[in-house]
């Protein structure tokens, strides 16, 4: 399995080593063999640069990008963020 970073795509074997584990970790969890510590967890996590709720917020295909653009809103005026919903519910036909 590919997995995104910061810097770009990555193989299991390669997000193992960043995380400072034997190369087999990722795949060893991702075939149902081992699990990661709570830590390992958080880790995983961090090379992921998701939140824990992200991780598991299955309702979402881009948790991420979610995340960053509600950041980016809560810097807006009250004015402008009216402005950007009235954008998306014109995309989305509402």
């Amino acid at each position: 399995m590919i997995y995104e970073s910061g810097g770009g795509q990555n193989s299991a074997r390669e997000m193992s080593l960043a995380l400072g584990q034997n190369p087999s970790y990722i795949n060893r969890i991702e075939n149902g063999k081992a699990l990661p510590s709570m830590q390992g967890f958080f880790s995983i996590c961090e090379y992921l640069q998701i939140t824990p709720g992200d991780f598991f917020n299955e309702d979402s295909e881009a948790p991420r990008e979610v995340r960053e653009l509600l950041e980016k809103i809560e810097m807006l005026t009250p004015e402008q963020r009216t402005l950007i919903r009235q954008v998306v519910e014109q995309f989305l036909g509402e």
